[in-house]
């Protein structure tokens, strides 16, 4: 997924982005499997507490 269309509104627009991503399939050719929607769910269940801490410092120092 991408969010530069929606980066490339905002700036358009006067406003400030700040992206973040989570990766949930680096997609390594050498290691290249079917794609399972649940690994990929499981994967940004795992980071989404380090990324809620991050975000939450993010909103503090705005």
């Amino acid at each position: 997924m991408s969010t530069i269309p929606e980066d490339i509104v905002a700036n358009h627009m006067g406003m400030r982005v700040l992206g973040i991503s989570i990766i949930t399939d680096e997609c390594f050719q050498e290691i290249l499997k079917k794609v399972n929607v649940e690994e990929i769910i499981s994967a940004a269940m795992a980071a989404e507490p380090k990324m809620t801490l991050i975000m939450k410092e993010v909103i503090k120092k705005i």
